[in-house]
């Protein structure tokens, strides 16, 4: 959602509403209540879409929706917006607000900005167990009585303490809590609230502070609902009050809340000893070091491509390849065709050269299939582990180089399981000048799950020399373009500024769910493409246009990069999946058609080529048709130069792989 959109118009039915700060556990609750999976991930900004479900665990089965992330009903990035926008949009449904326990002042400064916006609520305080391994103790029964609400603790990773949302969500209410503002702010927020429009009912009061604060992200809502008049009014009270105060009027705002909440805190918030120390804790400290991050990072690099690279990739796809389709699928289909299908054409299509049996599924399940599989398995361990947010501590210095932060890398990591949802996850950064230079850096050189299984299978059977080549190509290609976009683009980057959750020792329930999810993602989504793509090979064939199209492609394929003629196949329908030209690259390679320099320029250009068709629309979707455009009509041509000057310079150096 835009900052310009309007605010969504009521729904007919108004759902339960999961809000909380990012990292809180709102989506394994989600999860729990609805009985339906979504990504739960140990890191902020992974529910950026809105995640719907009935929840069949709570008494009339009620809509429930998982909202983002949000630190603040005064939004400082899309995804924040969106839960306030939500929250305007359905007056009448009750918030379950999810907090972490150990950090109850995060919970209750969101809580008090509820109250304002009269929104009846419950309070879950999740991850009790993290906060009794710090000694962190919350006097629920006390802070319920303060807050005039009920108020549930709850583990959700176990399952513990769910249930009392369901025993007690007949009694949610308005919490109590009554931030001491100036005279002033109180005089100018019930001026200001008197000019918004009925409609809104009890939240014009919380909704007058938000404008008071200089909310900009709100200025859509107010021109579709007021005039010009009534908008400067507000305007002018908001520069009055800061004329008055000396100061922003949300900074003082800001304050009179944080007081608040120290107050409750001082009544309910209790450290029995001081943190010890544990080796969990030592070994995320030292994950985000400044120096031993680094071999940190290179070890679980080692892992994954020991793990992806070498047991996914050679093993089982020599398994699943070799035996299973090698020697008795493809062999049983071929008979069943032969004999059943009296037509030439239908038994090519099915297990010809570019048959869907013998290419498209053989590619899709044989090849990628396992190759992806490993790599669901290791992603969602360092999700669930709370590594990603370490990594985007280590790496934010190489990144303040190139004007964005830390923060970045955590859209650019999920780009490593799909490039199409970790475009919709830069709406976690600020400022769209960074959304813009990562879409681009997603889209030029950060391969999805399927595609990095294929590329490791194909580093794992070279020399380390051709890895090495390889990456430092991608690198510095990403460093160079992200450098210089993020000095030719206007706007500013953002501060940094990241939640890390302490290091877990991973789920196996949530790591197997989440697999399990991704590969059905994959059947789903991946395998009708690479049909497509055979289905399109096989009519080029047919029609005599592929050997034109690879004489076409001649002089760029085989003259600036090197590579056989036949190359030109796995550019063609890389157009379609990346992860698809890759596997045919992966075939050369198998049979003999590629050296090492060409398997490793062939790789170079497949991991710089287009997106996927899925990622071309999320791109458009995003940042505009004319933005993703301009991309690729930069990324294409950018992929086949730096691979020929690759390819140039290890034939003059001349370079054996």
């Amino acid at each position: 959602m835009s900052q310009a959109a309007a605010l969504p118009p009521p729904s007919p039915s108004p759902p339960l509403l999961l809000v909380g700060n990012p990292n809180v556990g709102k989506s394994v609750i989600f999860g729990a209540l609805t009985r339906r999976y979504v990504t739960v991930s140990n890191y902020p900004g992974t529910t950026v879409e809105i995640a719907r479900g009935t929840a069949v665990r709570l008494p009339g089965r009620p809509q429930l929706i998982d909202t983002p992330g949000t630190n603040s009903l005064t939004p400082q990035s899309e995804d924040e917006q969106v839960t306030r926008d939500i929250l305007l949009a359905e007056p009448q449904a009750v918030v379950v607000q999810v907090g972490d326990t150990k950090n109850l002042r995060r919970t209750l400064y969101l809580t008090v900005q509820l109250a304002e916006l009269q929104r009846r609520q419950l309070l879950v305080l999740n991850l009790q167990d993290e906060a009794q391994d710090l000694g962190v103790r919350v006097d629920s029964a006390e802070l319920a009585k303060l807050l005039g609400i009920p108020v549930v603790p709850a583990t959700a990773t176990r399952g513990t303490g769910l249930d009392g949302i369901a025993r007690h969500l007949g009694e949610a209410a308005v919490a109590t809590c009554e931030v001491a503002y100036p005279a002033a702010v109180e005089r100018a927020a019930l001026e200001v609230a008197a000019l918004l429009p009925a409609g809104l009912g009890a939240q014009r009061r919380g909704v007058a502070l938000m404008l008071l604060a200089g909310d900009r992200t709100l200025a859509a809502w107010l021109a579709a609902h007021l005039d010009e008049e009534m908008q400067r009014t507000i305007a002018e009270r908001r520069i009055a009050l800061e004329a008055t105060l000396g100061t922003r009027a949300a900074t003082v705002i800001a304050r009179a809340r944080h007081r608040c909440v120290a107050a409750l805190l001082r009544q309910v918030y209790h450290q029995d000893r001081a943190p010890v120390g544990s080796l969990r804790d030592r070994l995320g400290a030292l994950a985000m070091h400044p120096f031993w991050g680094v071999p940190v990072l290179l070890a679980v690099l080692f892992v994954a491509y020991e793990f992806v690279g070498v047991f996914g990739a050679g093993t089982l796809v020599a398994l699943v390849e070799e035996k299973l389709f090698g020697q008795l699928i493809n062999p049983a289909v071929t008979v069943a065709v032969e004999r059943y299908l009296p037509w030439a054409w239908a038994r090519q299509l099915l297990v010809g050269p570019y048959g869907v049996v013998t290419m498209a599924l053989t590619y899709a399940i044989a090849i990628v299939l396992p190759v992806v599989g490993t790599f669901f398995v290791f992603f969602g361990v360092l999700e669930d582990s709370g590594y990603l947010p370490r990594l985007a501590v280590v790496i934010n210095r190489v990144f303040r180089a190139m004007g964005l932060n830390g923060k970045a890398v955590l859209p650019m990591v999920l780009g490593l399981g799909c490039d199409t949802m970790a475009t919709l996850t830069t709406r976690i950064l600020p400022t769209r000048k960074e959304r813009v230079v990562v879409t681009l850096l997603l889209a030029l050189g950060v391969p999805c799950s399927a595609q990095l299984g294929v590329i490791l299978a194909m580093l794992a059977a070279m020399s380390p020399w051709g890895t090495f080549i390889w990456g430092s190509v991608v690198l510095a290609t990403l460093f160079g373009v992200g450098w210089a976009a993020a000095r030719l683009l206007p706007g500013r980057g953002s501060d940094f500024l990241l939640e890390v959750p302490p290091l877990r020792t991973p789920s196996l329930a949530n790591i197997l769910i989440k697999t399990a999810a991704r590969t059905e993602w994959y059947l789903k989504e991946a395998v009708p493409l690479f049909v497509l793509g055979t289905l399109l090979l096989f009519f080029l064939d047919a029609l005599g246009a592929l050997p034109a199209i690879e004489r076409l492609a001649r002089p760029l394929v085989v003259g600036l990069l090197g590579l056989p003629e036949k190359a030109a196949d796995a550019f063609l329908v890389g157009f379609l999946r990346r992860d698809y030209g890759a596997a045919g690259l992966f075939v050369l390679r198998q049979d003999g058609q590629l050296d090492g320099v060409q398997a490793v320029v062939s790789l170079v250009v497949i991991t710089l080529f287009v997106p996927c068709i899925a990622n071309f629309f999320m791109m458009i979707k995003e940042r505009g048709v004319k933005t993703a455009l301009a991309m690729v009509a930069f990324i294409v041509p950018f992929a086949f130069l730096v691979g020929g000057a690759v390819n140039f310079l290890l034939r003059a150096l001349k370079v054996t792989l």
